[in-house]
């Protein structure tokens, strides 16, 4: 009798201890699928093909982008080309007036005394240099920690001579939602200014920038971009944002690829 008890209490204490290592190891594997929840984090690289300085920069970015490897972040990477360096012997193709006037806005934000090149500017609230791998590391590091609203984007697709997706996203009182259409991935051959002679790789290179509502009661609706003239059948990525007023502060922030028609149906025919 004596014996069976014994033998009782070692199977319990066997159970015991099985449980609790399928506990232990459940409890590890939630940890670790918490500690792979990547925040979106935008990074705004204000750049120039006549700036000599702004091809690491660029190289930086499109590294970021590729490899995704900051911790707790998931990088939404925009080049915006500014145009005051036009006049010194080359003029960036894909530069704007829009992107200076939204680079001084941060300026001004961040009490700058100017704009300058290559400045990176992350999350709308901290502006650095930007080849500067490690504070940008760092700086995106410190944004994922901050809570943000989420956006979703549904049905993103190329219509007629648009960009058409649904958008949704909660109320956020104080920030206005903008759309972004950019270039998947550019290259340019430089034969004057600072770079001359080089050519030069560039990704996510904005075309299209607009606001499309104000977030005061959230915003669940289809939005319409027009593609820039000569778009081609190129990847477009769609990036949403919602901005706040006054502050320049990214409260939001997704991306998708928009793939053109004509690459889809290819992608459909091969696979039949």
């Amino acid at each position: 009798m004596m014996r069976k008890r014994v033998v009782r209490w070692i199977l319990l204490a066997a159970s015991v201890v099985s449980a609790a290592g399928v506990g232990a190891n459940y409890v590890s594997k939630v940890r670790a699928a918490d500690s792979e929840i990547k925040k979106p984090v935008l990074v705004e690289l204000f750049t120039s093909e006549g700036c000599s300085s702004c091809p690491p920069a660029d190289a930086l970015l499109e590294s970021i982008d590729r490899e995704q490897n900051i911790p707790g972040a998931q990088v939404i990477v925009l080049s915006e080309h500014v145009d005051y360096w036009d006049h010194d012997g080359w003029r960036d193709p894909f530069s704007s007036a829009e992107m200076t006037a939204r680079q001084e806005a941060y300026a001004a934000h961040f009490s700058q005394d100017s704009a300058y090149t290559p400045e990176a500017v992350i999350d709308g609230a901290k502006g650095l240099v930007g080849s500067d791998r490690r504070g940008l590391t760092s700086a995106v590091q410190q944004a994922a920690q901050r809570p943000k609203e989420e956006v979703g984007i549904t049905g993103a697709s190329v219509s007629g001579d648009a960009v058409a997706a649904n958008v949704m996203i909660g109320a956020l009182p104080r920030a206005d939602l903008y759309a972004v259409l950019a270039d998947d991935r550019d290259e340019s051959s430089v034969s004057g200014g600072e770079n001359s002679g080089r050519r030069l790789t560039h990704v996510a290179v904005v075309r299209v920038i607009e606001k499309v509502g104000s977030l005061n009661d959230g915003f669940n609706r289809q939005i319409r971009v027009d593609l820039p003239e000569h778009s081609g059948n190129r990847n477009v990525r769609l990036v949403i944002f919602a901005q706040e007023r006054g502050t320049g502060r990214i409260l939001a922030v997704a991306e998708t690829i928009v793939r053109p028609a004509v690459e889809r149906t290819q992608q459909q025919t091969q696979s039949s």
